[in-house]
């Protein structure tokens, strides 16, 4: 049985939104698209903040006891606890919005959110409480990871239920915008405060600026996201079960295959994010003298490419079907985990192409990996196996990528990190051939009658 279905109107804050938009019953796609964009930058910021310093500034200031190098896998192993403690809070936050609402939900989830990456900037250095720095950014990290579990707020499955059927491709890479626009706010102040400053102010205080920044953003973000979820349409698809929060267990039970099909969809794009986004910063910073500062612009320019990208993955989805769009792109992965990792040694030009390169394929394939398969969930479980399905891609698909490739690269030469990336193009590909029901007019991604709720960050 379902639980019994929580009143969303569980805050004051929620009913003054309900009021402002009492004069009509149905929102439209485009205010709904800008909350969902909204919503997944800060997240996507959040996350960006921490991988960046997790390259640059904590193999100094919280593992100097080590190489740097070793520092730097330390960090990487610490970034990976946010993807292990998402399905804790999941389950968590699932269990508060069944029995208190969304609206309490996401404030305690974008608080713990905001709070945990901005604690990071008070974070002490080893020099001065020695190993409990390393404790401490474990427990902050761990904050964040059960916080994102629990910023699922559905506005995806909102945004799909209520865009044009002939324009689902292009509704479908609307949340996905939310990652290169983060990359871009991150990257700009860390390049910003590393070409102002001294290295030695850098290192002091400069980094813990950006994490003050992040609370600030949650904020908006939460004021963005309540407006939409206190709206008489996202309550009507909400007591109608299309959003209502299902137990997890009765999920895994009933639609476990869907989950485990769903999580290996998008591999080839997840591990692609990691691999342009966390990792070739990791290995400039280990590897060149006085090129961050660069190499951080040009991630900035990769990732205003990969925005252009992904709206041109909705144009082409719309036109080909979602399924083709990510069944070639997984192929393009595949030829370009041949021979672009290698050129991360080819000098500036060399990056540039590799980093250029992958932003437009991560784009293309990031843009339509949002929920391949949630049309597959059972209405009274989409809500909730969106969410699963999510965490466990996440986890399986990037969560350890910068930790595996830095390792890879370090042991056994650039190469090795292509052969990590064809792993996760065939992992997509396969998936695509294994879910049977693509094939068909019901179920097909081509046919796109099926809503589909797209993954939040991490």
């Amino acid at each position: 049985m379902s639980a019994p279905i929580a009143a969303s109107s569980s805050t004051p804050l929620e009913r003054d939104a309900r009021l402002v938009n009492a004069r009509d019953h149905r929102i439209a796609p485009g205010e709904i698209a800008i909350g969902v964009i909204i919503g997944r930058t800060s997240e996507f910021f959040d996350f960006f903040v921490y991988a960046n310093a997790a390259a640059l500034v904590f193999p100094s200031v919280i593992f100097p006891f080590v190489d740097r190098l070793t520092g730097t896998l330390y960090s990487f192993a610490i970034f990976a606890l946010a993807f292990i403690a998402r399905p804790i809070g999941t389950a968590i936050f699932m269990w508060v919005d069944r029995n208190y609402g969304k609206g309490v939900k996401l404030t305690i989830a974008l608080f713990l959110l905001g709070g945990s990456t901005m604690a990071m900037a008070f974070l002490p250095g080893y020099a001065d409480v020695g190993i409990a720095a390393v404790w401490l950014l474990a427990l902050f990290r761990i904050g964040q990871g059960v916080a994102l579990g629990g910023a699922w707020d559905g506005l995806p499955s909102l945004l799909s239920l209520n865009a044009p059927r002939e324009h689902r491709g292009w509704y479908a890479m609307i949340p996905q915008l939310g990652a290169p626009m983060g990359l871009i706010v991150a990257s700009g102040l860390f390049a910003f405060f590393l070409y102002t400053l001294s290295l030695e102010d850098f290192f002091s205080w400069g980094w813990r600026y950006p994490f003050f920044v992040a609370f600030a953003i949650n904020v908006v973000a939460l004021f963005a996201r309540l407006r939409l979820v206190a709206t008489p349409e996202f309550q009507r698809l909400f007591e109608s079960r299309e959003l209502q929060p299902a137990p997890i267990g009765e999920t895994l039970r009933e639609e476990g295959r869907t989950v485990v099909l769903g999580a290996f969809a998008p591999l080839a794009s997840f591990a692609l994010f990691h691999l342009v986004t966390v990792f070739p910063l990791s290995w400039v910073a280990l590897n060149t003298i006085g090129g961050t500062t660069r190499f951080l612009v040009i991630e900035m320019v990769g990732a205003g490419i990969c925005v252009l990208s992904i709206l041109a993955s909705g144009v082409i989805a719309d036109k080909v079907g979602r399924r083709a769009v990510l069944g070639v792109s997984a192929v393009l992965i595949g030829a370009y985990s041949g021979f672009a990792p290698q050129l991360l040694g080819a000098g500036s030009l060399g990056e540039a192409v590799y980093m250029i390169g992958g932003f437009v394929l991560l784009g293309l394939a990031f843009g339509q990996s949002s929920g391949a398969v949630n049309g597959s969930f059972s209405s009274e479980r989409r809500y909730t196996g969106a969410a699963i399905t999510s965490n466990l891609a996440w986890l399986i698909g990037a969560g350890f990528a910068p930790l595996v490739a830095l390792w890879l690269a370090s042991n056994f030469g650039l190469w090795s990190v292509g052969a990590y990336l064809l792993s996760g193009a065939i992992c997509t590909l396969a998936a695509l051939g294994i879910n049977k029901e693509w094939a068909g007019a019901r179920t097909s991604l081509s046919d796109d009658r099926q809503p589909a709720a797209a993954p939040a960050q991490g």
